[in-house]
């Protein structure tokens, strides 16, 4: 039931987000939409009810109760990043908003893109341990919670590896292209005819032209 409930809560939260934003950018109903939008948090606590009864029913500890727990974290973490994101998407196909940001292609900035990325996989980690340290102590002796500890400890690594990756890129930034950088061998012939010297031509100018 707890996993069934897992991939109810994963699709009722792109219903809602489908719903929401189509409520705000579709139909013009602002107000409906924040109220809809804010329904989405009401999932996780739902799905944290129900997993802390199916415990207090006599229900062994297991991976399903862990990946609740994980997937409550990631929601809560996660969720206002993606919910912002899918908007500003949405308004700028819809409602001529400015076309979205990208990541960075390198640079401090790249940096300050991945530290942020780091933040967030860390905040959803620490939340599920704390989620299943709670388990954990509600469970107490009688039941067996290694299944718990396993997932804290593949939080641990998500963290870990978020954090290697950011400081990789605070230790060897990645270059970005420079107005004074020489262009590539190939820029020339194969760029747009606009940005060649006047009289030169291509073997493809040559072939069409006559020339």
């Amino acid at each position: 039931m707890i996993v069934t409930l897992i991939i109810a809560c994963e699709a009722g939260f792109w219903v809602l987000l489908a719903a929401g934003l189509a409520l705000r950018y579709l139909a013009g109903m602002r107000r409906t939409s924040v109220a809809v939008l804010l329904c989405e948090p009401l999932l996780e606590v739902v799905l944290l009810v129900v997993t802390a009864v199916d415990l207090k029913n006599g229900a062994q500890p297991d991976w399903k109760h862990g990946l609740a727990a994980v997937y409550i974290g990631f929601s809560a973490a996660m969720g206002h990043h993606l919910v912002t994101r899918a908007d500003a998407w949405v308004a700028h196909r819809f409602a001529g908003g400015p076309r979205p940001a990208r990541a960075p292609k390198g640079g401090a900035a790249r940096t300050a893109y991945e530290w942020r990325t780091a933040g967030r996989y860390t905040a959803a980690a620490l939340i599920a341990i704390a989620l299943l340290q709670a388990a954990i102590w509600y469970v107490g002796g009688d039941g067996s919670t290694a299944s718990l500890r396993t997932w804290q400890g593949r939080m641990l690594i998500v963290i870990a590896v978020n954090l290697v990756i950011a400081l990789s890129y605070t230790l060897f930034p990645k270059r970005t292209a420079r107005a004074e950088d020489p262009p590539s061998p190939l820029a020339r012939p194969l760029g747009p005819a606009a940005d060649r010297a006047p009289g030169e031509h291509t073997a493809e100018d040559r072939t069409l032209t006559g020339r």
